[in-house]
């Protein structure tokens, strides 16, 4: 079964429960949230009787808890030593957070090196989630995204994820997110996503991908600049996006459209009408 959903909005005053019936009018049966805003540290106390009901609204509508995503904020940066303290700390509280709202996974953006170099970020994001799971009691997979190698940022290929989860003790607390902008943007030729998962399967293993986040991209190969595009407007194109999509070794790995808003209003309905046309 085709599982296909978007980010969605999380608001104190609507709760889970608004974010269940945001993806319900996108026709999602899955989606991705924040716990609060991705650019500050502001978190609203979590309404279990609002998780409760946000459950029982997912159960009749046939989204699995187990294939929810979270997102964590962007302003965590573990490859930076200037922000270990601070990005430790934040990364243990949305970690609790994800448990509290009884979720599995949380994205994380790997960080950005800051000028120090590829290797120093590594070794200072490996230190940092060594530090943040030896402390944790969390069920809560962290999944590494893969970046586009925009600025400083690391994540940028298959080998640099790769030598930080062979640095991490808890590996069975990592996970991969496969971005296709990112990707793109990297490097990677999609139009031959046989050779790319083989290459991931090599370098990492297939069953490390947990949610693929799909993006068409405004940029060619390898610009490594990360400016997502529509569906099908951009350089990756529908064809290839599709096949991705329905990619049998991946096909119960949830599916995340975060493509741009056109006109102020989210596309996500006409997008996933137009992904489930070619089921």
């Amino acid at each position: 079964m085709l599982i296909i959903g978007s980010h969605v909005g999380y608001k104190k005053n609507t709760g889970l429960v608004g974010s269940v019936e945001e993806a319900l009018s996108y026709g999602a049966n899955t989606f991705m949230f924040y716990t609060g805003a991705p650019q500050n540290t502001i978190r609203s106390s979590i309404d279990l009787d609002d998780v409760k009901k946000a459950y029982s609204l997912m159960n009749d509508n046939d989204i699995d808890k187990n294939k929810v995503i979270v997102h964590a904020p962007y302003i965590i940066n573990l490859a930076n030593p200037d922000k270990f303290d601070f990005s430790c700390r934040f990364l243990s509280e949305e970690l609790k957070r994800v448990e509290t709202f009884g979720m599995k996974y949380l994205v994380l953006h790997p960080g950005s090196h800051v000028g120090l170099g590829v290797d120093v970020g590594i070794s200072n994001i490996i230190k940092a989630l060594n530090f943040v799971l030896d402390n944790d009691n969390t069920n809560v997979t962290i999944l590494l995204e893969t970046m586009a190698g925009k600025g400083s940022e690391v994540g940028k290929s298959f080998e640099e994820l790769k030598v930080i989860i062979d640095g991490v003790f808890k590996k069975d607390r990592l996970g991969v997110c496969l971005d296709t902008c990112h990707l793109n943007d990297a490097g990677y030729d999609l139009t031959d996503f046989d050779s790319v998962i083989s290459s991931f399967d090599k370098v990492i293993g297939i069953h490390k991908i947990k949610c693929v986040h799909v993006n068409d991209s405004k940029n060619p190969l390898g610009s490594h600049k990360d400016r997502h595009e529509n569906i099908g407007k951009g350089t990756i194109g529908l064809d290839t996006l599709i096949n991705i999509i329905y990619y049998d070794k991946l096909k119960d790995v949830p599916k995340i459209l975060e493509t741009p808003y056109i006109d102020g209003m989210a596309p996500y309905k006409e997008e996933i009408s137009l992904i489930k046309s070619f089921n």
